[in-house]
């Protein structure tokens, strides 16, 4: 039985059809810009890739190429379950739920606190049960993995009302790639994942930071939103909540403006004035442009902070993990932030770090030094195991 993955935004379908046991990927590819007149889709099948314009620019029309990609394949009646990536479940679901009406409900509730994410979420799920109306609907939470942090961790030091009352608490997201390259990293250093402290660095357009305590999630970066924590591509990461009236009022902004700027102008575009891309920051700052080389240094400065911190958090450490577009790719950035922890007992391996891009992973550590490892994250199948578990575990209970 293979398993269709399907991650909706706001504007794009990315999807992936997996065999779970082999790891296979038969099918993947990306539909973007829906919503308008240039919506297109790129499609890979079986290694063969090409492009589809989507002249609505609808979901329904992104599925009915993923629709027509099974057929071509001839398993589309072999698609026996569809995982969906949900953003935020609030504290309402802790692990992957089997979608009925009653669930969909608990994610329309979590729209509040994830304005930008949970209803495209929901219009892909609808969207992808109209297509596939066999196929059981899963929904993998983000934020699933880190209800497992204690209350010293996920409460802010708010009134209480506005966390009874609001859920105004932390919630962590990213949760499927860290408890992916926890366990890689486990196996790759040959010990139990339940015997290891580990920080796990989630580094792409989006970043957080997680510290993994026996396979559970008892720290991260993010909180009641994915704004909080490190410096992002375009996210401000942590700035003083006053900020947010002293700009409103010096600038003459909404609150919500500012919000969005935070979100949207910010990051690394907002520091060099120039880029949210890793690889052309990093080449822009070899020519000496000043705005590229300051986004860098407070990119390596906070991420450095924030995983000594996860260190703390935990009391021990035995092994710091990268992962995501810059963590699997940016050498420079591991190093810098390896050379900042050497209060943990860090040192790179200029050869390994180097040697760890494109697809290659492994130990980056010097030998002795607290073990550094860059692990390739894969959501993707991630969401196809936890899928498939859960179907496993309900088959298993109604026999």
């Amino acid at each position: 039985m293979w398993t269709l993955v399907l991650n909706c935004g706001s504007s794009s379908v990315k999807f992936a059809l997996l065999d779970v046991q082999g790891g296979q990927v038969r099918l993947s590819g990306l539909a973007e810009r829906l919503g308008s007149a240039g919506a297109s889709a790129r499609v890979e099948v079986d290694g063969a890739r090409r492009a589809v314009d989507l002249a609505g620019g609808s979901y329904a029309e992104a599925f009915a190429v993923i629709a027509g990609a099974l057929d071509e394949l001839g398993v589309r009646a072999q698609v026996g379950a569809v995982g969906h990536r949900v953003v935020h479940g609030g504290e309402r679901f802790s692990a992957p739920a089997l979608i009925t009406p009653e669930v969909l409900a608990g994610i329309r509730a979590c729209v509040p606190l994830a304005p930008l994410h949970n209803p495209a979420n929901i219009a892909g799920i609808e969207a992808a049960q109209a297509a596939f109306p066999e196929a059981a609907h899963v929904a993998v939470f983000d934020t699933a993995f880190h209800q497992s942090m204690p209350e010293v961790a996920f409460r802010y030091a708010v009134p209480g009302d506005w966390y009874r009352q609001h859920g105004v608490r932390r919630y962590g997201f990213h949760g499927t790639s860290h408890a992916f390259v926890a366990a890689r990293a486990a196996d790759a250093l040959g010990r139990p994942l339940s015997e290891l402290n580990l920080v796990t660095a989630h580094l792409g357009n989006g970043c957080s930071v997680c510290a993994v305590q026996g396979g559970r999630s008892v720290d991260t970066s993010m909180g009641l939103t994915p704004l909080e924590g490190l410096v992002m591509g375009t996210r401000s990461g942590d700035v003083d909540p006053g900020l947010h009236d002293y700009i409103a009022r010096q600038a003459g902004l909404s609150l919500s403006e500012v919000t969005a700027a935070l979100n949207r102008e910010s990051g690394l575009l907002g520091l060099s004035g120039l880029s949210n891309d890793m690889r052309e920051l990093e080449e822009a700052a070899g020519r000496g442009h000043p705005g590229a080389r300051l986004a860098l240094d407070v990119f390596v400065h906070r991420l450095a902070k924030q995983m000594a911190g996860m260190a703390a958090a935990m009391g021990r450490v035995d092994g710091l993990v990268f992962t995501g577009g810059i963590g699997e790719n940016s050498a420079f950035v591991r190093g810098a932030v390896l050379s900042k922890l050497a209060v943990l007992g860090a040192q790179v391996d200029e050869a390994a770090n180097a040697a760890a891009v494109r697809g290659q992973s492994g130990v980056i550590s010097a030998p002795g030094a607290l073990a550094a490892l860059v692990v390739n994250t894969n959501e993707e199948l991630m969401i196809a195991q936890q899928t498939q578990a859960l179907l496993a575990e309900q088959q298993g209970v109604q026999a």
